[in-house]
């Protein structure tokens, strides 16, 4: 740890982003990463794991007294109530989420005397789409939507302390987020992928479950912390709010049978099915597909969480003229960060890389 020229402490390690970034700073000859997060994940060589609850401020304080060589943080941590979507407006997850960075602020500000960065997550959601349609593209430079958030509640909080610190801040607005993790609350690729693994073993072809084209993007957790790392490392980041976004555009039945293939699948029409009631009545056929392709001994539940509901979401169940949804990358790229994926392959990449973890059958 004392050859590092930075230390990085990644908090939320457990979920998508923060196990993406997690393995790319890990990758980095002069990051020494911390990764912080309430249960046991596996971790790249040579990382710290800090099992920590943000809720709670004593045990920060009582960790803290371990990070004093800080340089920065990436802030992935999450709390999402069980009711996904209506828990976005509700205030007891507006308070948690705003608690958890406070308390970790609160316990290691004044021990770790090197902090020089600090990176949040926000979202979509920050133009207000779970709302009301917002204009295409989205861009950061507008004004605040006007509902209520806990991006804004953690992003006051941090422009209310930065003046009197010797850190600054960037502000991250990934959308629609493909990367790797177990039990998250918004993880699109392992709840498509159990829909197709479960429709298969019915000797169904995979329809498509949801409702009319609309335009979307995505941004894939591998390229977020990239782009973390641009705003970590460039002066010309320091308080400042960037989309991240792979580049292209998204319109899930065009890259349906694409996916379709990697489960040796057809891909079928368009039969909408609101996977948050109708999934987790396949636990047995699940079972059975985890016993005979060898996969680790999980359940729906255990793996997918309430991912059922922000997929139906996504794939606009229930809606015929969905509205539009797209971030503008324009800024980022001007200030000097050139990343940019292709949307299809990077859902692919996830897709394989849960099946070679035995999470997915081949």
């Amino acid at each position: 740890m004392k050859n590092k020229k930075h230390t990085i402490l990644i908090a939320g390690a457990s979920g998508v982003v923060g196990m993406a970034a997690t393995e790319y700073f890990a990758s980095l000859p002069d990051w020494q990463v911390m990764a912080l997060s309430r249960r046991p994940v596996p971790l790249p060589e040579g990382v710290v794991h800090v099992p920590l609850d943000l809720c709670d401020l004593k045990a920060c304080e009582s960790a803290a007294v371990n990070l004093t060589g800080v340089t920065h943080i990436l802030f992935a941590a999450l709390y999402e109530l069980p009711e996904l979507v209506a828990g976005w407006r509700d205030p007891k997850q507006m308070e948690v989420n705003d608690a958890m960075l406070r308390n970790l602020l609160d316990a290691l500000t004044p021990k770790a005397k090197g902090l020089r960065h600090i990176t949040i997550m926000q979202g979509t959601k920050a133009y207000g789409g779970h709302v009301e349609p917002a204009p295409v593209p989205a861009k950061e430079r507008w004004p605040r939507h006007w509902h209520e958030n806990f991006y804004w509640l953690q992003e006051d909080l941090l422009r209310t302390r930065q003046p009197h610190s010797a850190w600054t801040f960037s502000i991250l607005r990934p959308q629609l987020v493909f990367g790797y993790a177990v039990s998250s609350p918004m993880n699109i690729v392992a709840a498509i992928g159990a829909y197709a693994a479960v429709m298969r073993e019915m000797g169904q072809p995979l329809n498509f479950p949801g409702g009319g084209r609309y335009i979307n993007a995505a941004s894939d957790s591998r390229l977020i912390a990239q782009a973390a790392h641009f705003a970590a490392t460039h002066e010309i980041a320091a308080n400042e709010t960037y989309n991240v976004v792979n580049g292209d555009m998204l319109i899930w039945q065009d890259i349906w049978e694409s996916i379709a293939q990697r489960f040796g699948m057809q891909a079928g029409a368009r039969v909408p099915m609101e996977l948050t009631s109708v999934m987790p009545t396949h636990e047995g056929i699940w079972k059975t597909v985890v016993s005979k392709h060898g996969l680790r001994n999980l359940s729906l539940e255990q793996m997918i969480g309430s991912s059922w509901q922000f997929t139906d979401r996504a794939l606009a169940h229930g809606l015929e003229t969905p509205a539009n949804s797209v971030l503008s990358p324009i800024k980022l790229r001007q200030h000097g960060f050139h990343g940019c994926m292709d949307t299809e392959d990077s859902f692919i990449y996830w897709i394989e890389r849960m099946q070679k973890n035995q999470l997915l059958p081949q």
